[in-house]
């Protein structure tokens, strides 16, 4: 059966989106809107939070689009999931930093410069939430000084995890000059194909 992706690729779900792209999966992207999840009976049937992204893999349903993305490089191997113990605690380890460390700083720096309505928008809470990801930052971008990737000498989900996270921060006017190493590793992982054509699939 064909993956069913429930999200939009304007959401959490394009990190789906863009690891499904990387296996060269079939799947389908059911389009909902974050703001419409919680009336939606079809999401809300598969995640009692009712929030997206979610997704039904031939009646495997799991949600939270972390977790996703490691079930799915588990679950089809390849280069993208781990070698090892070792580098399967890294994938680990690199994944859950970016939703502890930086995910909620992304995001509300994001909200207040592009995804939020001008009326709701504050920039004091923009310029505080980038402010915060200096620290992170300034970690990633010294781990990155002697490797190219986080997990392994390759491209592994744990890049992909990170780097969509960290996107957002780009997106909200992150200023990457202070962080050469990091800007460089971010630029390798956003501009594969799979990424590309992920991105291409926003609206």
């Amino acid at each position: 059966m064909t993956l069913k992706i429930f999200g939009i690729a304007r959401s959490r779900a394009f990190q789906n989106i863009w690891l499904s792209e990387e296996l060269g999966l079939a799947y389908e992207v059911i389009d909902i809107a974050p703001s419409d999840a919680h009336k939606d009976e079809r999401l809300r049937a598969l995640n009692p939070n009712a929030r997206v992204p979610a997704i039904d893999d031939d009646g495997v349903v799991i949600w939270e689009s972390i977790a996703i993305n490691l079930y799915l490089a588990g679950k089809h191997r390849g280069e993208l999931s781990a070698d090892d113990a070792a580098e399967y605690g890294r994938i680990l380890q690199w994944s859950f930093w970016g939703v502890t460390e930086c995910e909620s700083f992304a995001l509300e720096a994001l909200r207040h410069r592009m995804l939020w309505p001008e009326e709701r928008r504050v920039e004091a809470k923009a310029i505080e939430a980038l402010a915060a990801l200096e620290r992170p930052f300034g970690i990633l971008n010294s781990e990155l000084e002697a490797r190219e990737y986080l997990a392994a000498d390759r491209f592994t989900v744990a890049d992909l995890n990170v780097a969509s996270i960290l996107g957002w921060a780009k997106a909200a006017g992150m200023d990457l000059e202070p962080y050469p190493n990091l800007k460089a590793w971010l630029s390798r992982c956003t501009s594969r194909p799979a990424a590309r054509k992920a991105a291409s699939m926003m609206r």
